[in-house]
């Protein structure tokens, strides 16, 4: 099949507009030629065939197929982890544990724990650098930054001293 829609096809049709173009290109040669030909193994007219064979089909599951990449790093210390030389964020509270990296055929990068979704960013080709959320990180920040509030008057005593 992959042979014979690269060799009827594709020798015809070689630029597309965008995958809209190509999608309708597609549809219109299968109805206006590949589906009315007469199929070299079982010697009958695809489109026939497929109208007798069509009640016997199943529906499509609800949920569609994971084609994702799996990986499952450790989460370091400071709440990131390395995925294809990249660093991402995830919530700080999970630093030291595993978690399950999927990346998408949509570009995406989706971070889950326990099965829960918690973080998703915009893969970034390798090796670009770091992909941050301010919020996954917040509580860290909280936890090891206390600053102490007083009033200005103490920063205009020190700067009288000179």
């Amino acid at each position: 099949m992959v042979g014979y829609v690269k060799g009827n096809f594709f020798v015809r049709y070689r630029a597309f507009e965008s995958w809209a173009h190509l999608n309708q290109l597609a549809e219109r040669w299968l109805a206006e030629e590949a589906d009315l030909r007469v199929q070299g193994t079982v010697k009958e007219v695809v489109a026939e065939r497929f109208l007798r064979e069509a009640p016997c089909l199943k529906p499509l599951p609800l949920h569609r197929y994971d084609t994702s990449y799996l990986e499952l790093p450790r989460v370091g210390w400071d709440g990131y982890v390395n995925v294809r030389g990249n660093r991402y964020s995830v919530p700080g509270e999970l630093a030291g544990q595993t978690v399950a990296v999927r990346l998408g055929l949509d570009d995406r990068l989706r971070v889950f724990h326990a099965d829960q979704l918690v973080a998703s960013h915009s893969l970034r080709p390798a090796e670009t650098g770091w992909s941050s959320v301010p919020d996954h990180h917040a509580a860290l920040w909280q936890a090891t930054l206390k600053v102490e509030r007083r009033p200005l008057e103490a920063y205009e005593e020190v700067a009288t001293w000179s």
